[in-house]
């Protein structure tokens, strides 16, 4: 039996990352939540992550610094970005950065899954 996917959840909103840490849970997947850029980083430094879903706007350090010093790590690690409404524009320019794709938030927990499927499918190709 292989190992559930490991998610990397990153959105300085406390409530919004945890419960979509369990939704995804409940899916089948191993999903970590981190408030922080910095906390995020360190969870990497002891664990590998199959998949990172990161929130572009976050105080202090940002989610496209975050993904710079990600892919710094790990180059082929997938990068999915969460902006907010009206934040596309910075969206398209994590994805010119390396993202593998970007969602709007309100986000779709079934659109979610969509695009860590095909994110990891792109990765191992």
């Amino acid at each position: 039996m292989s190992n559930p996917t490991a998610i990397l959840l990153v959105d300085d909103e406390e409530e919004f990352v945890t419960t979509l840490a369990e939704r995804l849970g409940i899916r089948g997947f191993a999903a970590e939540a981190a408030t922080s850029g910095r906390q995020a980083l360190n969870k990497m430094d002891g664990r590998d992550f199959d998949l990172v879903v990161l929130d572009v706007k976050m105080p202090g350090m940002g989610g496209l610094e975050v993904m710079d010093s990600i892919k710094d790590r790990s180059p082929d690690l997938p990068v999915i970005l969460l902006t907010g409404h009206g934040a596309a524009g910075e969206g398209r320019q994590g994805m010119h950065k390396g993202a593998s794709d970007y969602l709007m938030k309100p986000l779709d927990i079934d659109e979610l899954i969509s695009k860590i499927h095909e994110a990891l499918t792109n990765k191992s190709q």
